[in-house]
């Protein structure tokens, strides 16, 4: 973890459903400010913005709106999974 205010961190971002289909890759590494809320991390997913309000993120297999203007401190080699909706039955 970084002492310093602002620092670069790797994370790997986990496409699932049309994500996957939208980005073209099931799974990439990005590199990014850390903290950062999650609207300017989603803004980092190219080509995912007709998604927005119909999935959801999770860092560290808890799940983070994508409007929360909260910041999120991620560490050095999170996951970051597109979580689809989920639909019942």
């Amino acid at each position: 973890m970084c002492d310093i205010p602002s620092c670069l961190t790797n994370v790997c971002v986990l496409y699932f459903a049309k994500s996957a289909e939208l980005s073209g890759v099931r799974e990439e590494l990005l590199q990014v400010d850390t903290p950062i809320n999650s609207q300017d991390l989603w803004t980092r997913l190219l080509g995912l913005r007709v998604l927005q309000g119909h999935v959801v993120l999770a860092v560290r297999h808890q799940y983070v709106a994508i409007d929360d203007q909260e910041a999120l401190t991620l560490r050095d080699g999170d996951e970051v999974a597109v979580v689809p909706p989920l639909s019942g039955g």
